[in-house]
C-alpha cells in the first residue's frame, strides 16, 4: 500500500474539496485521488502535462499513419502486416485510454476520478495489455513459420487465418477482464482512496481494499497466463529460428533471414524486457522508490506505443519501399 506521512496526507486532503474530505473521514469513497508522479511540485505540472501531450500526439499520429497505410496499400494486405495493424490498434487505444486522464490531471489540477471512470480505465488498461501480448505471440508465430517452413508458409499463414487469430486475441481478454474488474468493483474500500499511479490499474486500486486476501485470487493467474504463455512461446520460437537459420543458411542467407525478424524482435523486446527487469528486481528484493516506480511504469507502458511506428517504417522492407516511392514521386511533381 502507498505509504504517506501524516504531513503529506494533510497537504493532499487540504487540496481536495470539502466533499472529498468528508469521504476520507467517513471512509465512504465515491472518488479516487490520482496521485500521479509522487513528489512532483505544482511548478512542474504544466511542463509535465505538455510533455505527456507530446507523447500522446506522437502515439496517435504514428499509429494512425500505420493503420491508414496498411488499409490503403494493397501490397501490405499480407498476414505479417495485418498483425502489425492490430498491434498498432492496441498501441493507439492504450495511449488514448491512459494519457488524456493524466494530462488533464496536471493541466487543470483535476485530481479526482469517479469510481465508474476509474474501473472503466482499469478494464481497458489490462484488456489492451493482454491483447498486445497475444498479438506479439502471433508475430513470433508468423516469423517462425516463414523461416522454419517457408514452402508451406502461404498455405499455413493466410489473411483469413491471421484475422481469426487476431480476433481471438481481442475477444479472450475482453471476456475474462470483465470478471477481474467485477471482482475489484465489489471489494470494500475503507483505508485510503489515494492511487499512487498515473492511471487506474488493478493492483494500485485493490491494494486499497479492506479485503487483501481476495485481491489476487482471480487476477494473478490470468495475468500470468496472458504474460507468461505468450512470452514462453516467443522465446521458444525465436530460439528455434536462430538454431534453424544457423543450420540451414549460409552467411548471406543467414543475415537476410535474421533481418526479417529484426522488427519483431525490437518490438517484442521493447514490450517485455523492461517488464521482466522490474519483476526480477522485485523478486530479488530490490524495491524502487515510489517516484521511480511510477516513471518506469509510464516509460515501459508508453515508449513502445510511440516507437513502434518508427520501427515499422525503418525496418519493414515493403513499408520502406512504399514510403521511398511516394517521397520520390512527390519530389518529381515539385520539380
Amino acid at each position: 500500500m502507498l505509504q504517506l506521512t501524516n504531513f503529506s496526507m494533510f497537504r493532499i486532503v487540504n487540496r481536495l474539496s470539502v466533499q472529498t474530505k468528508m469521504l476520507i473521514i467517513n471512509s465512504t469513497f465515491t472518488h479516487f485521488f490520482l496521485l500521479g508522479f509522487p513528489g512532483l511540485t505544482p511548478a512542474y505540472h504544466g511542463v509535465v502535462s505538455a510533455l505527456l501531450l507530446a507523447v500522446f500526439l506522437a502515439i496517435a499520429t504514428g499509429n494512425i499513419f500505420i493503420l491508414v497505410l496498411v488499409m490503403l496499400e494493397q501490397n501490405l494486405h499480407k498476414p505479417t502486416y495485418l498483425i502489425f495493424y492490430h498491434l498498432a490498434l492496441t498501441d493507439m487505444f492504450f495511449g488514448t485510454v491512459t494519457l488524456p486522464r493524466v494530462i488533464w490531471r496536471y493541466w487543470l489540477d483535476q485530481f479526482l476520478v469517479a469510481f465508474p471512470a476509474c474501473f472503466a480505465q482499469m478494464y481497458f488498461v489490462h484488456f489492451l495489455g493482454a491483447t498486445h501480448s497475444f498479438i506479439l505471440m502471433l508475430m513470433a508465430l508468423d516469423r517462425f513459420v516463414a523461416i522454419c517452413d517457408p514452402l508451406h508458409y502461404p498455405r499455413l499463414v493466410t489473411n483469413t487465418g491471421v484475422t481469426l487469430l487476431c480476433a481471438i486475441s481481442w475477444l479472450m481478454p475482453a471476456s475474462w477482464m470483465v470478471a477481474v474488474v467485477t471482482q475489484a468493483v465489489v471489494m470494500p474500500y475503507c483505508d485510503s482512496n489515494v492511487i499512487g499511479q498515473c492511471y487506474c490499474d488493478y493492483f494500485s486500486i485493490t491494494r486499497l481494499s479492506c479485503v487483501q486476501s481476495q485481491v489476487l485470487v482471480l487476477a494473478f493467474p490470468l495475468a500470468m497466463f496472458s504474460l507468461l504463455c505468450p512470452l514462453s512461446f516467443i522465446v521458444f520460437s525465436y530460439f528455434a529460428i536462430i538454431v534453424i537459420v544457423a543450420k540451414k543458411y549460409g552467411g548471406d542467407g543467414r543475415g537476410k533471414a535474421l533481418a526479417t525478424c529484426s522488427p519483431q524482435l525490437l518490438v517484442t523486446g521493447l514490450y517485455y524486457m523492461p517488464r521482466c527487469f522490474v519483476y526480477m528486481a522485485n523478486n530479488q528484493g530490490f524495491h524502487f522508490a515510489e517516484s521511480v516506480r511510477v516513471v518506469v511504469i509510464m516509460m515501459y507502458s508508453l515508449l513502445p506505443a510511440a516507437v513502434n511506428p518508427l520501427i515499422y517504417c525503418f525496418k519493414m522492407k515493403e513499408i520502406k519501399e512504399i514510403l521511398n516511392k511516394k517521397f520520390h514521386n512527390r519530389n518529381r511533381t515539385h520539380t
